[in-house]
């Protein structure tokens, strides 16, 4: 009589698995994204000419085999579906976590749980809003408020992180990033097997601990150094 209890338990357990890799698997093309886009970023070190020449590059490449942006909309695709994959897989393994629980304790069980993984779903929402607001103020929409002219890359950036205001809802959001980079590399690996062992587990530690600061801190480094003066025009 207990085999269908046993079944669904069973179809459950494999369902939260796939929930998981997706996650997982869906979390690295978003490191690697980030990680390029971190690199990208850094040619305003360069100034105007080579951070625009990288901005066209973006939109030439795979010309004339691809159209003009192609690559760059095949690129936003797997994005987007990557990020509804990805918040839906989350809000699924947090909706069967929550029903997983019949007894509310008194005590949080948290306790040695570190920063970032408990910030994992609050950090994934700022910075699933910081992205919306970044992509109004440098792709879609282009806002300059500084009131200059958005159809120069080069000079966007610069006039954005010459305010102070943007900057620091920048440099909050970058360290959102890094605190879900370095919990959700973790996971990442540990979903995909590569935890197995104490040597392994240390390895993948440091490995989020790499990611978090290589991403977050190499994006925080040109609104800094634009609101100190050393990128300008």
């Amino acid at each position: 009589m207990a085999t269908p209890t046993l079944v669904r338990g069973a179809r459950a357990s494999r369902s939260t698995i796939a929930l998981k890799i997706l996650m997982a698997s869906t979390g690295l093309v978003f490191i690697a994204f980030v990680l390029l886009h971190m690199y990208g970023n850094l040619h305003a070190f360069a100034g105007e000419e080579n951070f625009n020449e990288y901005a066209e590059h973006l939109r030439t490449i795979g010309e004339p085999m691809v159209p003009y942006g192609g690559v760059l909309w095949i690129i936003r695709i797997v994005l987007i579906v990557s990020l509804v994959a990805h918040v839906w897989s989350a809000s699924q393994l947090w909706r069967r976590s929550n029903e997983a629980r019949r007894t509310r304790y008194a005590v949080k069980k948290n306790v040695h749980s570190s920063l970032s993984s408990r910030t994992m779903r609050w950090g994934g929402v700022t910075i699933l809003l910081f992205l919306i607001w970044h992509l109004l103020e440098f792709t879609i929409g282009k806002v300059n408020v500084a009131g200059g002219a958005t159809n120069n890359p080069y000079e966007l950036l610069v006039d954005s992180f010459q305010v102070w205001w943007l900057t620091i809802i920048y440099l909050v959001a970058m360290v959102a990033l890094g605190l879900h980079l370095h919990h959700g590399t973790w996971s990442a690996m540990q979903t995909l097997g590569f935890t197995g062992s104490p040597m392994a587990r240390r390895r993948a530690k440091i490995a989020g601990w790499v990611v978090a600061v290589v991403i977050a801190g190499g994006f925080s480094l040109v609104p800094l150094f634009t609101l100190f003066g050393v990128i300008t025009y």
